[in-house]
């Protein structure tokens, strides 16, 4: 298991390491003079040959690349280019606003998932299988913009139970930010529910039909102590990394929940940085988001190696293997 570990945490830090070429060499080859969009178009000559030393344009990529790269192995991600201010706080603010939907959001979507995949799994082909699976099947069919633009229309316009619009003070308390951010929420969980429970209840419909749950429930063991200790462990292997490119998605749809209920998040923001240039805070989001998906990734193999034994035990049981006697 130490192997694999090691092996898992090397890829991901590669991983990371191509990101951050991608990124900065997609953003630097973007058209356009940040320069001459910075100062303006009267800018004069030397006005703007100044602004691009000061900005580190004037600089070769490679050389640019390993000042960024270092940079951030700092805990250094630059100055943004519009407001002057250090990137680190701004992300900061932006990111923690992201989190406040998207954590909600992925407990209760994944707990919410699970549970209704082994229900519809359980009473496969009655009533309940049948409305679970209709209507995680039109969730996965409608895109997220149309969801929330749903959910305005019904809980904000013709029943006004919730603002349409997210509306957040530096002053806000958290009796004031429930409301607002309940149909953001929402909106995540109806998109990333709908994936995790058609996974859930195809893993466990198979795993229900193996050897040796059938065997566990001859032996007298109750429905109930079947599915929690033998079926659910075992169908959830395969669910982990569903599960965990949802998660990572919430990154690219909370864009499109953002944008709709103006919220002040690191969609909006990421959004706002491409319309005026500020590469270093586009730079900063796009290695952030990279950091995200490929850490969930790398916790979802590790849940998958800690209930597998078969994972757990393929080291030890290489080295405790008999060699074959020679003749």
């Amino acid at each position: 298991m130490a192997q694999l570990l090691i092996r898992r945490i090397l890829t991901s830090v590669v991983t990371l390491l191509l990101a951050s070429f991608l990124v900065y060499f997609a953003t630097s080859a973007l058209p356009g003079d940040v320069a001459q969009q910075l100062l303006g178009q009267d800018a004069t000559e030397e006005a703007l040959a100044q602004m691009r030393e000061d900005l580190g344009l004037e600089q070769s990529v490679w050389a640019g690349y390993a000042a960024w790269l270092g940079g951030i192995l700092t805990g250094d991600l630059g100055t943004s280019l519009v407001s002057g201010e250090p990137v680190a706080g701004i992300i900061g603010g932006a990111f923690g606003n992201t989190l406040l939907i998207a954590v909600p959001a992925i407990v209760i979507g994944v707990a919410l998932s699970l549970a209704l995949g082994v229900a519809a799994a359980v009473r496969r082909g009655r009533g309940a299988d049948t409305s679970i699976s209709m209507i995680s099947l039109a969730a996965m069919s409608i895109p997220e913009f149309v969801i929330a633009t749903l959910l305005v229309l019904v809980f904000a316009i013709a029943m006004p139970v919730f603002p349409a619009v997210v509306l957040m003070g530096d002053d806000a308390g958290l009796g004031d930010l429930l409301p607002a951010v309940w149909l953001p929420v929402v909106t995540l969980v109806l998109v990333m529910a709908a994936y995790i429970i058609r996974a859930m209840r195809s893993s466990t419909i198979d795993t229900m039909a193996t050897e040796y749950a059938l065997t566990a429930e001859l032996k007298g063991l109750r429905r109930r102590d079947v599915l929690l200790r033998h079926v659910v462990p075992t169908a959830l292997l395969p669910v982990l990394p569903v599960i965990a490119i949802n998660i990572a998605w919430l990154l690219g749809g909370v864009v499109v929940v953002e944008t709709i209920f103006n919220y002040p998040g690191l969609g909006a923001l990421m959004i706002d940085s491409v319309s005026t240039r500020d590469l270093p805070v586009l730079q900063a989001i796009a290695i952030v988001t990279a950091t995200v998906y490929v850490s969930v990734n790398l916790v979802a193999d590790l849940l998958a190696m800690l209930i597998d034994p078969r994972q757990r035990g393929t080291t030890r049981s290489r080295a405790a293997a008999p060699k074959e006697e020679t003749a």
